[in-house]
């Protein structure tokens, strides 16, 4: 029988891609990451509008969450994610907080700490000023800056609200609530009908 882990995906979208639509972007994605041959989908938060981080790095940001499983390993994982980014013509090379056409972040899997809680801890204590010019080398998870944002805790308490992290212990509504009060300013969950405003 195949092992199964429980991974939260992160997807983002502030350039148009080969739709020329953020939201088809994060649709095709999506269909792509269902269809794959190792990962399936569970639930998918709503989308959401959100200001480019940091503010006035760009255009706004279509963004949404959603709950796969698969039987891969983190890294291979995220390298099926970077391969889909890569196809929708994501270009790496521009830099961290740069705009983009697509951005599959993998969050978290099961309760995995990667690669060891020392150097996660390390990596959620970095300084503000220091986040700006340092990125990890080597993934870690969970993602160290999943708690300070408001684009990934809004739409994850949507479809896991109690999902746990493994190195605090805290859930997703104590992590959205420990936000500055400013975090999810400009964030606007869409429905169907709002769709066209991301275009």
């Amino acid at each position: 029988m195949v092992n199964l882990s429980f991974g939260i995906v992160a997807l983002g979208a502030n350039l148009p891609g080969p739709s020329q639509d953020l939201w088809n972007s994060l649709r095709s994605a999506l269909t792509i990451l269902h269809e794959h041959r190792d990962i399936s989908i569970s639930s998918v938060s709503r989308f959401w509008r959100t200001p480019a981080y940091p503010a006035g790095s760009g255009p706004d940001f279509a963004n949404a969450v959603a709950v796969v499983t698969s039987p891969l390993p983190p890294t291979a994982l995220l390298a099926e994610l970077h391969k889909i980014e890569a196809d929708f013509g994501r270009d790496r090379s521009t830099g961290r907080w740069s705009a983009r056409v697509l951005d599959l972040d993998l969050i978290a899997l099961d309760g995995l700490i990667v690669p060891d809680a020392a150097m996660l801890r390390d990596w959620i204590d970095l300084p503000p000023d220091q986040q700006r010019r340092r990125a990890p080398d080597q993934l870690i998870l969970p993602h160290p800056r999943l708690q300070d944002r408001g684009f990934v805790l809004g739409p994850l308490a949507e479809i896991a609200p109690a999902w746990r992290h493994p190195l605090t212990g805290h859930d997703v509504a104590r992590m959205l609530a420990d936000l500055p009060p400013d975090a999810m300013d400009g964030m606007t969950p869409l429905n169907a009908d709002d769709m066209g405003a991301l275009a």
